[in-house]
């Protein structure tokens, strides 16, 4: 299915939505340890199930069984990054989907290799944020604040269109509008909160639920990944109207995406064609 409009991509959203609270697919995360946590409870709250492991060892018994993937390299370390290679060339292997999330990745050369390397397994979905995104289309080195962005994402369109043509991987750049791209066709999510950058582990948590989304549609990875970042921004807006803060918002963003139902994810659900 190919979504247009608002009203379409809502419709789109809940059924995704639905189906991963029906199926609860199984998502293995290789993720920071700052992310854990939220990144744990934000798939289930929309309905997945989360396992943290990266114990190379285990990779070849627990990793077929997963419905899909999602690898951050927040806290890359050369101890997990042999587990990471081997889950996403398994997932390669065997047409399970997986998602990449290459925090900060010009950062280090360390970090920036071991993206490379990740990619030679085609990730289904890259996502990351405008430094992130251009950064490896372009592959070399770009002014980075840590993890944060120093590109707002409509920056790094056409960045984000060649790194998917490159990789044949769906693009994904987080910001005030959401980017996603195949190369081609570019949408834009326009849901959220400023407040939602004063969370960490916030973009890692959407990167795992753009996998559960995946997961259950995997012939359509570009209406995934944006019906995703739309749910966690519509949640994350809902949320907002309780939050005192940001710790309170984190608290209020996992219920409201427990609890969010087709008449709220409709009626607030901004998603545009861009391209």
């Amino acid at each position: 299915m190919e979504a247009n409009g608002s009203k379409e991509w809502g419709e789109r959203a809940w059924e995704l939505l639905s189906l991963v609270r029906t199926r609860s697919p199984l998502i293995q995360c290789i993720t920071n340890f700052v992310s854990m946590d939220l990144t744990a409870n934000t798939l289930l709250s929309a309905g997945a199930s989360p396992a943290m492991l990266h114990s190379l060892e285990e990779i070849p018994d627990f990793t077929p069984r997963a419905a899909a993937l999602s690898l951050n390299i927040g806290t890359l370390s050369p101890s997990w990054l042999p587990a990471m290679k081997a889950a996403a060339q398994l997932c390669s292997t065997l047409g399970t989907p997986w998602v990449l999330d290459p925090v900060a990745v010009s950062a280090s050369s360390f970090r920036f290799n071991a993206c490379l390397e990740l990619l030679r397994f085609k990730p289904t979905v890259i996502r990351g944020n405008a430094s992130e995104i251009i950064a490896l289309s372009t592959n070399t080195d770009t002014t980075t604040k840590g993890v944060d962005s120093t590109h707002e994402s409509m920056d790094a369109i056409e960045a984000a269109k060649l790194l998917a043509q490159t990789s044949g991987a769906i693009v994904a750049v987080s910001g005030a509008t959401d980017i996603v791209t195949d190369g081609n066709k570019v949408v834009g999510a326009h849901n959220g909160v400023a407040l939602m950058q004063k969370i960490t582990a916030t973009g890692c948590s959407v990167t795992a639920l753009i996998a559960a989304f995946v997961a259950v549609d995997k012939s359509h990875a570009l209406d995934a990944a944006v019906s995703a970042l739309a749910v966690f921004g519509v949640a994350g807006e809902l949320g907002m109207k309780m939050a005192k803060g940001p710790a309170s918002l984190r608290m209020h963003l996992i219920d409201a995406l427990y609890g969010l139902d087709e008449a709220a994810l409709q009626s607030h659900v901004n998603i545009t064609s861009l391209c």
